[in-house]
């Protein structure tokens, strides 16, 4: 088994496509094939099998992939060893999350991040749906929902609150809102509940049925900004909101909800020194995160 046909197989359980490997590698995709069946005669198994969504690794593949990337971490120390002293690593983590986490919280932790760590690359994934650590689609994933199981480390960075928001334009041309069964006569904004980003979060119109039509949406950012447009009363983190005038709570703090952020990984990574060290990173923002997002 070679160095450089692992090469070929991290980028392929990276990207999960063959096009999108060729392209990292700068190859033809008929190249990164040929080195994946190469590599499978040399292992003597499948490492992927072939569906809709893409390669997925079997469970050899998963195996082999621990073992891959603890072989290019070696590679990648060596070669920073020669050009940067101290403790900072290189290499290629994935990060996962939801868009409210991945705008309103983590860029100036990645700004900071990089300040430590220098020869460390960050793919940030940001879906308005849940990314999943079972079909590798990242090395570290900050998500709302809990799983009750799975090879996994978990632990809780924060919570943070969500309230009530609407324009002032559309609470000054529509009926008062003193208390929630009022909320009936309003049009409402939300998810899409089978698309979005967990399971656990608060949908508007579990408060208080309405007969007006609403608008849902897969994005937190497209309901905010139709929010601030006066299409309508939404539920939304407050950290996002912030200190917009474009945003007016609606009930108070009458109406709150609490979720929580966790942050987990497969276990079989925390071996690997570069994801060990954003791990690691992303639990010490804690105290610094947990006042504002509570708010």
């Amino acid at each position: 088994m070679e160095w450089d046909d692992l090469r070929f197989f991290l980028e392929l359980a990276r990207t999960r496509t063959l096009t999108e490997a060729a392209r990292r590698l700068d190859v033809k995709h008929t190249t990164v094939a040929r080195r994946i069946q190469r590599l499978e005669l040399a292992v003597g198994a499948p490492v992927f099998t072939r569906t809709h969504a893409g390669h997925e690794l079997t469970l050899r593949g998963r195996n082999l992939l621990v073992e891959a990337q603890a072989i290019e971490d070696l590679f990648l120390n060596m070669d920073q060893e020669e050009t940067a002293p101290g403790p900072s690593v290189s290499g290629i983590v994935r990060v996962g999350c939801t868009e409210g986490y991945g705008v309103g919280v983590l860029p100036t932790d990645l700004a900071e991040l990089r300040k430590q760590h220098p020869n460390l690359r960050v793919d940030l994934i940001v879906q308005p749906r849940p990314i999943l650590l079972a079909r590798n689609e990242a090395d570290i994933v900050i998500t709302i929902d809990r799983p009750d199981r799975g090879p996994y480390l978990i632990t809780k960075l924060y919570d943070y609150t969500l309230r009530l928001y609407a324009s002032p334009s559309y609470l000054a041309a529509h009926k008062p809102i003193r208390r929630l069964s009022d909320l009936k006569d309003h049009h409402f904004v939300s998810y899409i509940e089978e698309s979005g980003p967990a399971k656990g979060l608060p949908v508007i119109w579990n408060l208080v049925q309405s007969s007006n039509p609403g608008i849902r949406s897969t994005s937190i950012f497209s309901q905010m900004a139709i929010v601030a447009s006066g299409g309508g009363i939404a539920i939304l983190p407050s950290y996002l909101v912030g200190q917009d005038e474009a945003f007016s709570p609606v009930l108070g703090s009458e109406v709150s909800f609490q979720r929580t952020y966790w942050v987990m990984m497969p276990t079989e990574l925390k071996r690997i020194a570069r994801v060990q060290a954003v791990w690691q990173f992303l639990k010490r923002t804690t105290r610094e995160h947990s006042q504002r997002l509570m708010v």
